[in-house]
């Protein structure tokens, strides 16, 4: 897959490293997200994601490689980022004693760009009651007053950690569609992770796959599900494959089926995967984004 790239790139990740003890977080990840991207992090549990976000928002410094976000270092610079960075992580850390309105008191002092008006309005689509304490918010609501209070002060790159785990369907589709209109309205690059791959794919235009700690995708989803292809052949009696395409991502032979999924299928492939192997049929496949998920995952453990 082509890597996604631009002079105006809004984060950037020069192989970043990060350690924990023995265990390898993050492992030589590059990644650069152009400006007004809406990039979804898929990676199972462990493969690096909140590691990854708390180190753009300087919440943590790599052990080697380098950070840029908006120009700056997240840690270096930790100020002028985290004024212009919008940050919903997976635990809520609003004071539990304060009332929605307070919360937004004791946040609007540390941003000089806070827009009343927005953060009136976040809080009417959201149906937040400006009296009620946090405490007795459900967590549907309490992850809402977090993206209200992210978005309040018009960052221009906006960081969600698993903003919709554990939330009910109706809460998860609110916050998704507060979260598309804001993206509609303002020039805002978006980088989130999430284990509901139906929401990656409402809110992403580029899929960034991460697992143990590497990045094995980013590419835009359009090309991702263009060009993501498995193909089903039936090998003829007797015969083996003679090795899967260049492009290949997962590879399965059981008795004389051999199913195979490339990452970058075109008119030619089947052409010559035929001219290579004894083939008596060859099937292809479109396949979804959680099964492109599960296949990279699967492919990455078998050759690890």
């Amino acid at each position: 897959m082509t890597a996604i790239e631009s002079p105006q790139s809004a984060i950037e990740l020069n192989a970043v490293t990060k350690r924990f003890a023995r265990q390898t977080a993050v492992d030589q990840l590059t990644l650069r997200i152009p400006t007004g991207t809406a990039l979804g992090f898929l990676g199972q549990n462990g493969a690096g994601k909140t590691t990854t976000i708390k180190m753009l928002m300087g919440l943590l410094r790599p052990d080697a490689g380098t950070a840029n976000v908006l120009g700056h270092d997240p840690v270096a610079d930790s100020l002028d980022v985290r004024r212009r960075v919008g940050y919903v992580p997976e635990q809520q850390f609003i004071h539990r004693w304060m009332r929605v309105r307070e919360a937004v008191r004791f946040c609007r002092t540390f941003f000089p760009t806070w827009n009343d008006k927005l953060c009136t309005d976040l809080l009417n689509r959201f149906a937040l009651d400006p009296k009620k304490q946090v405490k007795h918010l459900s967590k549907g609501m309490a992850v809402k007053l977090s993206l209200v209070l992210a978005l309040s002060h018009e960052p221009e790159v906006l960081l969600l950690d698993e903003p919709m785990a554990g939330l009910d369907p109706i809460a998860r589709e609110e916050l998704i569609e507060g979260i598309l209109q804001v993206l509609c309205d303002r020039a805002v690059t978006l980088v989130f992770s999430s284990h509901t791959l139906s929401d990656v794919q409402r809110l992403a235009n580029v899929i960034g796959i991460i697992h143990e700690g590497k990045l094995l995708v980013n590419c835009p989803v359009d090309e991702l599900l263009a060009k993501t292809k498995r193909i089903r052949a039936v090998l003829a009696d007797g015969t083996t494959p003679a090795g899967p395409p260049n492009s290949a991502i997962w590879q399965r032979v059981q008795n004389r089926e051999w199913l195979v999924t490339v990452n970058d299928f075109t008119d030619d492939t089947i052409p010559r995967l035929r001219a290579a192997n004894q083939l008596e049929t060859v099937e292809v496949m479109d396949l979804g984004l959680e099964e492109i998920f599960k296949d990279y995952v699967k492919g990455w453990r078998k050759n690890a």
